[in-house]
């Protein structure tokens, strides 16, 4: 567990913020009342310039220099978690890392915990959590649209807009405080219209971004396209055509693939994983089951799904099998059907099949190139990263739930029940707070900021 310890004099934390291993340089971070200070009896310097790289050399207790390193001393509050911080660049490789964190835990200082740096950017009020969450996502984004939503999110923009909702609600509870405590008082005839005009208002915009965010809730993990199909029809001849590398076995036994395969590619500024599933029919053993039945589930998790048949042939029962799936599974997903073997004589003719967008290809006269325009174009239009959206669960559900208190409290107060009216517009500013400063769940940040690296 991470200590909420905000005292005046906190303990002084240090971690490799590079990853470990070899490489050119490695940076060694300190932050804490006492890191200026165990950083110039390494350097045995007499003073570190704020915001200016100082060349020095690094000494251990035994009078050894450990390495020739440049210093960046942040002096706070005007540093990552608005303590002392100082930065030390020194070589890179694990071995001179690890012994400068050794002296400088000698003189003082411990190792941080995972996320302990911006959990106390949090606590020190330097970043909201949604901005906390912004650098654990943006660490790991992939794509340009994803990359753009968290910068926003980074630069507190989801923040400022939660905070602009909550002044408006706080606006709100104080009218109800005040018709409680004045009820006998004349207050404006139409004070209450708009109160509830002013309620909807929010919850409509409210609404606006938690629907856009759910629809476009893969931009920052990435999308998954599910590739389905009987055995043998091509899924992952498909799959290899779409990477541009052999990643799949190519086989004329049916049920080569087994299981599913995964992998990720671009298109266009989108992030794509790809998943090559086992071919849809009755199952010739327990472990071709299994397979089958991660497809299934692969189908359901999908945002795009390419269903794949061979139109030089007839419709088998396998393929009737993938109609009834694709029926099931229409809803909030984009659904291409891909007509293979397009270069042979076309015996498949089926008017259900092409009621959905579909197209034909062939390993002989490709079409390929054609599928990924399209495929990019249907991300394209679930939007990008230049609308605010919420982009974690977390998120989502105290939109959700503060949608709900918002409904009631309206309810409440066209019904002329003031103090439940009351209730529930706190009960919203609650749910609120908690997408940027929960400060009574300890828990939840701790089981946050456990998620980063160490040296974050």
């Amino acid at each position: 567990m991470i200590s909420t310890n905000n005292s005046s004099t906190p303990e002084t934390i240090i971690a490799l913020s590079t990853p470990s291993g070899a490489g050119a340089l490695a940076v060694v971070k300190l932050s804490g009342s006492r890191a200026l200070e165990i950083a110039l009896k390494l350097s045995r310097r007499d003073h570190l310039q704020p915001r200016h790289a100082t060349l020095a050399n690094l000494w251990n207790r035994e009078d050894e220099m450990m390495d020739e390193a440049i210093l960046i001393y942040f002096k706070a509050p005007h540093s990552y978690t608005a303590e002392e911080v100082v930065e030390i660049q020194c070589h890179g490789g694990t071995l001179i890392a690890r012994k400068i964190i050794q002296e400088a835990l000698a003189l003082g200082a411990r190792v941080a915990r995972a996320g302990e740096f911006t959990y106390r950017a949090f606590l020190n009020g330097r970043i909201d959590l949604s901005q906390a969450e912004a650098i654990g996502k943006l660490i790991e984004a992939k794509s340009d649209e994803s990359y753009k939503v968290l910068l926003k999110q980074l630069k507190g923009e989801l923040g400022r807009y939660v905070e602009g909702v909550r002044g408006s609600l706080v606006e709100i509870l104080a009218y109800a405080e005040v018709s409680i405590d004045y009820a006998e008082e004349d207050l404006p005839s139409d004070l209450e219209a708009r109160m509830v005009e002013k309620i909807e208002r929010i919850a409509e915009d409210l609404e606006r971004i938690y629907q856009g965010s759910k629809r476009r809730s893969s931009l920052v993990e990435g999308y998954k396209l599910a590739i389905i199909g009987r055995p043998n029809v091509g899924k992952s001849s498909l799959l290899n055509a779409l990477l541009l590398w052999e990643r799949a076995i190519v086989s004329d036994i049916p049920g080569t693939t087994r299981d599913t395969i995964e992998e990720s590619l671009h298109l266009g500024n989108h992030w794509v994983r790809i998943v090559d599933t086992a071919g849809i029919r009755e199952a010739q053993d327990a472990i071709e089951k299994i397979g089958i039945e991660r497809t299934l589930l692969a189908l359901k998790e999908s945002d795009m799904v390419l269903a794949l048949f061979d139109s030089s042939q007839s419709l088998s029962p396998e393929d009737e099998q993938i109609k009834e799936l694709l029926r099931a599974h229409q809803e909030n997903r984009r659904i291409l059907v891909l007509f293979n073997k397009s270069d042979l004589s076309r015996e498949l003719q089926d008017s259900e099949l092409e009621s959905y967008p579909h197209r034909y290809i062939s390993a002989k006269e490709g079409g390929v190139e054609e599928l990924l325009s399209l495929l990019a174009s249907w991300l394209d239009e679930q939007g990008g990263g230049e609308e605010l959206m919420l982009t974690s669960e977390r998120q989502l559900l105290c939109v959700k739930s503060a949608l709900g208190e918002l409904k009631e409290a309206r309810d409440r107060l066209i019904e002329g029940e003031l103090e439940l009216f009351a209730y529930h517009i706190q009960g919203a500013l609650k749910e609120l707070s908690l997408i940027t400063r929960p400060y009574e769940t300890s828990e939840l940040l701790d089981v946050m900021f456990g998620q980063f690296c160490l040296g974050k």
